[in-house]
């Protein structure tokens, strides 16, 4: 339904439901006047056919009659006849016209001509008395032009078509209420869940936590649609909150140790005069410090980013090339601890995001390096469209109890946070193969530690 330009803006202001409830009155109001109209012309056109037939019958008669000079014969109930001449003078008539003419100057000029006139005379509405329907032509009788007039009157017919108008509008009028109701009552029952929602949304707006919207199971429809969604998205925004306290708790516990140490270096270095070389060292020990709180910082920030967005860009990659790039920075590391450090790459192109997996890779490395001991290997193979990245060492392997929690933040197999690392190099390991849609994975095999990585590709 298009509104006309000014109607819009106020039409729009109007309630869902009034708008509703509107739009399905103006539509029914549509529909039934065209039904209606439908209806009444076919009435309409049966009954005035019916009339016509009568009414050409009865003037034929009359035109027989006048022709041979016999009496007028006697017509439908209600009829009604006169005969006139060639200039409108009234020859014979019925009883009930008293010799008033029926046809205008113009018309008895037509007929003369040899035209056939029909006419109404009385309107339907509002209601006139002596309504006729009349049919006028002309006739030659003893060499004389005569000119024929047969009429009808139109009481039954105009009384039959008042009486289905008068139905048709109650009918209509009574069938639009009953849309409009049935229409109410269904935009209410239909934005009762949508009203249940907002309601629900202006809870979690006044700082309701764990929030979620009551939507029926069993119903698979627009509404029921919109509260899943809802519904997801309310768990998305309670992830979020979720991690934005989780980082601001980590972050605000994992730097105060860093800064506590710094704090103290410097304390100690103010409490009374030092020589050069004990400023030098306690330099040195501030510098590794603001170190650490540089890398837990980028650590921090690249596992919240990667947790956040969920978004990777893969691009076809070499395997071998991706994992050469990836071990290259370590392999000094390893050459100076005097352990062994074993590539085994397939030759293969992957579809990954190289940006996030060389760093989840140096990451592995780097944990076997610095807690495991022996040789570590690190094999990457493809199979069926999956990658498996593996990286093993010949230490003591993780304790049994930290294993459930290898891959939580900042979570250490040592309790002491001073320990060497940040807790972070699996937890964003672990973030990595989400991101891809794979899993990670870490156990101890007997001969050491084992961290696998599997991922579509």
């Amino acid at each position: 339904m298009t509104l006309p330009g000014r109607l819009r803006p106020w039409f729009r202001r109007l309630p869902v439901v009034t708008r509703l409830v509107l739009a399905v009155a103006i539509t029914m109001s549509l529909v039934l006047s065209g039904a209606a109209g439908l209806v009444y012309w076919r009435v309409r056109t049966a009954l005035d056919q019916q009339l016509n037939d009568d009414l050409t019958t009865y003037r034929h008669s009359l035109d027989q009659a006048v022709r041979t000079g016999t009496r007028l014969p006697p017509g439908p109930s209600g009829s009604l006849q006169q005969v006139l001449d060639a200039h409108g003078r009234v020859l014979r008539s019925s009883d009930a016209l008293r010799h008033q003419p029926l046809l205008t100057s113009a018309e008895l000029r037509a007929v003369t001509r040899g035209a056939t006139v029909r006419r109404d005379v009385g309107s339907l509405l509002p209601i006139t008395p002596g309504t006729l329907r009349l049919q006028a032509k002309r006739v030659t009788a003893d060499g004389q032009t005569r000119i024929v007039i047969a009429a009808v009157r139109r009481g039954h017919r105009d009384e039959a078509l008042r009486e289905l108008l008068a139905q048709l509008a109650i009918a209509s009028g009574l069938t639009l209420i009953a849309a409009s109701y049935v229409g109410y009552r269904t935009a209410r029952a239909a934005l009762r869940p949508v009203e249940r929602y907002r309601s629900g949304a202006a809870t979690l707006a006044d700082g309701v936590q764990n929030l979620r919207l009551d939507v029926p199971a069993d119903h698979e429809d627009e509404i029921t649609r919109l509260g899943h969604t809802l519904n997801h998205m309310l768990d998305r925004l309670a992830e979020s909150a979720e991690r934005e306290r989780r980082f601001v708790a980590d972050a605000s516990h994992e730097l105060r140790t860093p800064l506590s140490l710094l704090r103290a270096e410097v304390d100690v270095a103010l409490h009374r005069p030092r020589s050069a070389g004990e400023l030098t060292e306690t330099l040195r020990s501030v510098d590794a410090e603001v170190q650490r709180l540089i890398d837990l910082s980028n650590a921090l920030l690249d596992l919240e980013e990667l947790n956040s967005t969920q978004h990777i860009t893969r691009a076809p990659v070499e395997l071998a090339d991706l994992v050469e790039a990836a071990v290259a920075p370590h392999r000094r590391t390893a050459e100076r601890a005097g352990r062994p450090l074993i590539v085994d790459a397939a030759r293969a192109t992957v579809d990954v995001d190289a940006r996030w997996l060389r760093p989840a890779i140096g990451n592995l490395l780097d944990n076997a390096l610095r807690h495991g001991q022996g040789t570590v290997r690190l094999t990457a193979t493809v199979h069926d469209s999956a990658l498996r990245l593996r990286v093993t060492d010949e230490g003591s392997g993780f304790p049994p109890e930290f294993l459930p929690r290898a891959f939580d933040r900042f979570a250490r197999a040592e309790a002491s946070r001073t320990s060497e690392g940040s807790g972070l190099g699996l937890a964003f390991v672990h973030a990595v193969a989400t991101a891809h849609g794979g899993t990670a994975r870490a156990e101890n095999t007997g001969l050491g530690t084992a961290v696998t990585l599997d991922l579509p590709c």
